[in-house]
């Protein structure tokens, strides 16, 4: 039986970034319909001093990499933030599934024991446990970014709902 500290962070990654993946699909699909210049949409913000959409969407998949390879005890893979395009963040997401998918949960057994280290080395430095981690930092950081991806498309007029956000479960 898999771990209560994998059953509470991969399924939960997945489905949020599937569903992020979904509704980036639809708000492609609406820029082409109502010929939007799809970096109308990309670079939306919610308000000047917060990241556009496109930075939205890496965060979140760096944040999901981030709690899958801390708690399995691996190095996190980074796929750079070079994303342009619905096509590229799109891609980012299907890497970032395909790394969750390849971590075993047998790998998160005992993580929430496990002691995660934020900013080693900087002044910034912050130890936590794998459980405090998740519950307290890793999922909060992750749902702001897929709430935000949210909500500057919801702003932006896509036609979404709650259903397109939460996704299959």
């Amino acid at each position: 039986m898999p771990s209560f500290m994998y059953t509470n962070s991969v399924p939960v990654l997945k489905q949020m970034l599937n569903s992020m993946h979904a509704i980036l699909g639809l708000a492609e699909t609406h820029a082409n319909v109502k010929k939007i210049e799809p970096s109308a949409l990309l670079q939306a913000r919610l308000y000047p001093d917060m990241f556009p959409l496109v930075r939205q969407v890496q965060i979140a998949c760096d944040f999901a990499r981030g709690i899958t390879a801390r708690l399995g005890g691996m190095e996190i893979p980074s796929f750079g933030d070079k994303q342009v395009t619905f096509g590229e963040l799109q891609e980012l997401i299907r890497q970032s599934l395909a790394f969750i998918d390849s971590v075993s949960s047998a790998k998160f057994d005992g993580s929430e024991k496990r002691e995660i280290i934020l900013r080693p080395g900087t002044p910034k430095e912050k130890k936590l446990s794998g459980q405090a981690y998740l519950s307290n930092y890793g999922l909060p950081q992750f749902f702001f970014h897929v709430t935000t991806t949210y909500a500057i498309l919801r702003h932006s007029g896509i036609e979404i709902g709650k259903k397109d956000f939460m996704g299959a479960y």
